[in-house]
């Protein structure tokens, strides 16, 4: 046998009841089924849907956003290098800077491997600090709750991070994720029982207590004394004209502008939806959907037009590729827990989310990114839209059965 396996089946009678570490059940359940294959299986199968469990879910869509971590780590170190060329000075970056520079590497934003090291140094700081202080909280809930340490948290800790901007104080973090994990879910039973997407919760909770570190023109490089508005950004104070003129399409679509960590790259985000839709995680009529709001309400505002706000210019096909358009669509508002679960109610979700993100993006220019709380409303909406598909179906139903 294994001896990892036999030490562990050694101990194991000390967390179950009675046992001296009873309490501490949930951290042996999580590191144990973490390292391998639960033992148990049903015997009857009436309720199996398919071969998926959470931990394999879990797994498919840590895969599924590796392309836009990859991407996090490359345009996160390549917009620090050019801020650096330009400043021509490592110290500017701070303490990381100055690992950047011990190590040997110079502000040089035309080399793949220094600005994927410079990147890591923003994203792997942020992501730490959201596993260590958001999974100390789901030990303490599952503790308390005598429940097993659900693997849920890994995708939340894995998303939130992505939505930050790199130069974030990490003690915000802490807190957003708390926040997030807290709020957002434990209170309302745990992984499952929430109504809101924990890590959109947690990104929220940070904008609205924190606005000066989560938004502006100087948060996006994670270099002191430059500044770099966002394509949304531009477009809120100068419409499509200052779009054109300070970044391309085909910038906007690979992901090499300023943003948050993750959520800039739309051609990232399309591999990831592949493996979502293809594994039967990500619902397609959601993403789909949304897309269908999304490009209607643009087209509709775009053609209205007006002589006040500038973001009415802005075309439809620019709003699919700017701010976290895709990354919302493809991992936040597909979320099964929080999304609706009836196929029809899908598409009016999916659709209720496009229309919202671009009316708060265009009608409200002091905040041009509208998909955070576009699907935050939907969210809150998911119970009642899914109420009505049932309650229509079973009225159906009643008059076929009145007409049998």
């Amino acid at each position: 046998m294994d001896p990892l396996r036999k030490f562990l089946d050694s101990i194991e009678p000390m967390f179950h009841k009675g046992g001296k570490f009873e309490r501490l059940y949930p951290l042996y359940e999580a590191a144990d089924t973490f390292l391998y294959t639960p033992g148990e299986s049903t015997t009857g199968a009436v309720h199996v849907k398919d071969s998926n469990d959470m931990k394999r879910t879990m797994v498919t869509v840590i895969a599924a956003l590796t392309p836009c971590i990859l991407m996090a780590l490359f345009n996160t170190g390549y917009q620090a290098n050019l801020a650096l060329e330009s400043l021509a000075g490592a110290e500017h970056a701070g303490w990381r800077g100055w690992i950047y520079h011990t190590i040997g590497f110079t502000a040089n934003a035309s080399n793949p491997i220094a600005n994927l090291f410079l990147g890591a140094l923003f994203f792997f700081p942020i992501f730490i600090v959201t596993q260590i202080a958001g999974g100390i909280c789901e030990v303490i809930f599952s503790t308390v709750r005598k429940h097993e340490i659900n693997e849920g948290f890994l995708v939340t800790g894995m998303l939130f991070p992505l939505t930050l901007p790199p130069n974030i104080p990490l003690w915000q973090v802490a807190v957003g994720i708390i926040f997030g994990v807290v709020i957002g879910k434990e209170v309302f039973g745990g992984t499952g029982k929430n109504f809101l997407n924990p890590a959109l919760t947690a990104r929220a909770f940070l904008y609205f207590a924190y606005p000066a570190q989560i938004s502006g023109d100087s948060v996006w490089t994670g270099v002191d004394g430059y500044t770099s508005a966002t394509a949304l950004g531009v477009g809120a104070a100068s419409g499509q004209a200052g779009i054109d003129q300070a970044f391309s399409w085909w910038e906007c679509f690979v992901g090499i502008i300023p943003g948050s960590l993750g959520e800039t790259s739309t051609l990232a985000c399309l591999f990831g939806a592949v493996v979502l839709i293809a594994s039967g995680i990500g619902s397609w009529r959601i993403m789909l959907s949304t897309l269908i709001g999304v490009i209607g309400t643009s087209v509709l505002l775009y053609t209205i037009g007006s002589d006040t706000n500038p973001m009415f210019s802005v075309a439809p096909h620019w709003h699919l590729v700017t701010g976290g358009l895709a990354f919302g669509i493809v991992f936040m508002a597909t979320d099964p827990v929080s999304a609706t679960a009836t196929m029809k109610g899908k598409w009016f979700y999916g659709l209720l989310i496009g229309f919202m993100a671009v009316l708060i993006r265009v009608i409200n220019p002091a905040y041009p990114e509208g998909i955070m709380l576009a699907i935050l409303f939907g969210n809150v909406f998911a119970p009642v839209i899914d109420y009505y598909v049932l309650k229509g179906n079973i009225n159906r139903r009643k008059k076929r059965l009145k007409h049998a």
